[in-house]
């Protein structure tokens, strides 16, 4: 409704202008251009007040691994980190796209499981805002029990794919996978080991 009464107002407001412009001539037209301007302007810039920081892009981010994770049962892992390297601050929220590639980047069949790992209780989904500079980590985690037979899945390369992106980061990964099977948690400002 107050949007409404805006509109009203605006109108009759520019009646008694565009008689007087009349009256005035050419000089009258260019109050009352310069008039509607003002307005613009001012919505303008209260649009520009209430701008949303934008998601972050996969080539304003750089990937790469932070602490690599061992442990018992033929348990691997690794810390993902994503950071920001763009000028500005940008948002990512929710879980890394993940693939495995061969050595000749060849898709190698895997599938991705959100949530928690062996190394850490997945932290809940949350908007992340990234400074430029700043990074979010999620933990990665496999098993690789099955080296070298047929359950195994030797990986060359991680594909990531930030959140919310079509395209995607490579990283070197010469691992062996079982069954391709790959656990990742939220992306989180920091995430504490437990396992």
């Amino acid at each position: 409704m107050a949007e409404q009464h805006w509109t009203s107002t605006v109108t009759r407001a520019r009646a008694p202008r565009i008689r007087t412009a009349r009256r005035l001539g050419g000089a009258g037209l260019a109050v009352v251009a310069v008039a509607g301007l003002g307005f613009v302007g001012a919505g303008a810039a209260q649009a520009a007040g209430s701008r949303t920081v934008p998601t972050c892009t996969t080539s304003g981010l750089s990937a790469s691994f932070g602490q690599g994770l061992a442990g018992g049962m033929n348990h691997q892992g690794v810390v993902l980190k994503l950071k920001n390297t763009s000028s500005h601050a940008c948002d990512l929220r929710g879980y890394p796209g993940l693939g495995l590639q061969d050595a000749g980047h060849h898709t190698v069949a895997s599938s991705v499981h959100w949530g928690s790992t062996w190394y850490t209780k997945g932290p809940a989904k949350q908007t992340l805002t990234l400074k430029s500079g700043q990074s979010a980590e999620a933990v990665i985690a496999w098993t690789h029990a099955n080296t070298g037979t047929s359950g195994a899945r030797h990986a060359s390369y991680l594909v990531v794919t930030p959140p919310a992106a079509t395209t995607h980061k490579t990283l070197k990964f010469p691992q062996w996978v079982d069954n391709g099977d790959l656990d990742v948690t939220a992306l989180a400002s920091h995430i504490s080991i437990t396992g």
